[in-house]
């Protein structure tokens, strides 16, 4: 029988789509609910209605991943009478927690902009506008010459040591340490009010800043002794860089026009708008979820040929074809591409765990 809480799942989550890489603005994680409630059935949507409440209620789902954060704009009361309100409710009646991956989703390594790209085979991506790089730490530790090999794992095991394509690197010396247990002490080697001394070695890492903590506490776990010597220096290398949208290029350039059809078929569509000349020739192609319209202009300084993204406007557009920048506004809803990956990604982690993927379209546009 299932017995994995919420918190577990957005722990998984966050595995994937760090809240760290989330927008200052968003408000990312729970959004509605308890953490520690255990997971019965998860269903997957863009968006929080109170059709897909409805739908999550007729299916026994009691946890719900959005990709679009139901409380959006902050709150003062709850009106039972008010769309939002009615949902909340709802949601609270039928012990329902939401939980949302937005911004972060969008700008992780694998998310909705990845997603995105991987549809309409679009290569050799790096992001579009780029947000943060990995910010480094060098980590070193002391240790027993017996428990160095059982550190290297445990700091490894912990995301210490990952460069690039390669886990559990580190570096180690020989070395001499010598200490004095004083009152009150307990040593794992040594005599209190004696001068010990001990083979041990240096072990060095690499962590990213934002696991620090975490790995400090699974190096102290590891260690056997009950005060660790270790030191924590600051690098000057950076690692991944993150950001929001993607380009690249196609294999082998093809008109404005076959391109539009080409997205309409990869990413399920009946219809899109597109603006500018329909025979261009596109092969560096930009792309980025949501609404894109603001970055136009660093479409144009990465030299893409077409621009795809959603909610653009008017003069924007206008401008963007006068200066050579093809537009493909595919819409907002583009980004349903995360249901399916999301809920593949949960299975993945939690193979017994049923997960759903919403049937409601919760797009609010309509065409004739």
């Amino acid at each position: 029988m299932n017995n994995i809480q919420h918190d577990t799942l957005f722990k998984k989550m966050e595995e994937w789509a760090p809240v760290s890489l989330a927008y200052e603005w968003d408000p990312v994680g729970l959004q509605v609910g308890n953490v520690a409630e255990a997971t019965k059935k998860v269903m997957i949507t863009l968006d929080v209605t109170e059709a897909v409440v409805d739908e999550a209620v007729q299916y026994g789902v009691n946890l719900i991943i959005s990709h679009h954060p139901l409380l959006f704009k902050a709150i003062q009361h709850i009106d039972a009478q008010s769309p939002k309100g009615k949902i909340i409710q709802k949601l609270l009646k039928y012990d329902i927690t939401v939980y949302a991956s937005h911004t972060n989703l969008d700008i992780a390594e694998g998310g909705v902009n990845d997603m995105l790209a991987s549809a309409l085979a679009v290569k050799q991506t790096r992001p579009l506008l780029p947000t943060q790089s990995e910010s480094f730490l060098k980590v070193v530790v002391f240790v027993p010459e017996d428990y160095a090999s059982s550190m290297k794992e445990a700091l490894g095991n912990s995301g210490a040591g990952h460069i690039g394509n390669y886990s559990h690197c580190s570096f180690e010396t020989d070395g001499t340490g010598s200490f004095k247990p004083l009152e009150g002490s307990n040593p794992f080697i040594g005599n209190p009010h004696q001068v010990e001394e001990v083979k041990e070695r240096r072990i060095e890492t690499i962590v990213e800043e934002n696991k620090l903590s975490e790995t400090i506490q699974v190096m102290k776990e590891a260690h056997p002794y009950e005060e660790v010597a270790y030191d924590v220096y600051p690098v000057q290398q950076s690692g991944k860089t993150y950001g929001l949208g993607r380009i690249g290029e196609v294999d082998s350039p093809v008109s404005l026009l076959e391109f539009c059809e080409h997205v309409k078929s990869a990413l399920d569509m009946d219809h899109l708008r597109f603006a500018g000349d329909e025979n261009k020739p596109i092969q560096k192609v930009a792309i980025l979820g949501g609404s894109g319209e603001k970055y136009i202009s660093r479409a144009l300084e990465q030299y893409a040929d077409v621009y795809i993204t959603g909610d653009t406007t008017f003069h924007p557009v206008q401008d963007a074809i006068d200066a050579g920048l093809a537009v493909i506004d595919a819409g907002h809803y583009i980004e349903k591409v995360m249901k399916e990956h999301t809920r593949k990604y949960i299975i993945n982690e939690f193979p017994d765990l049923d997960v759903v993927v919403s049937a409601v379209n919760t797009n609010p546009y309509q065409f004739i």
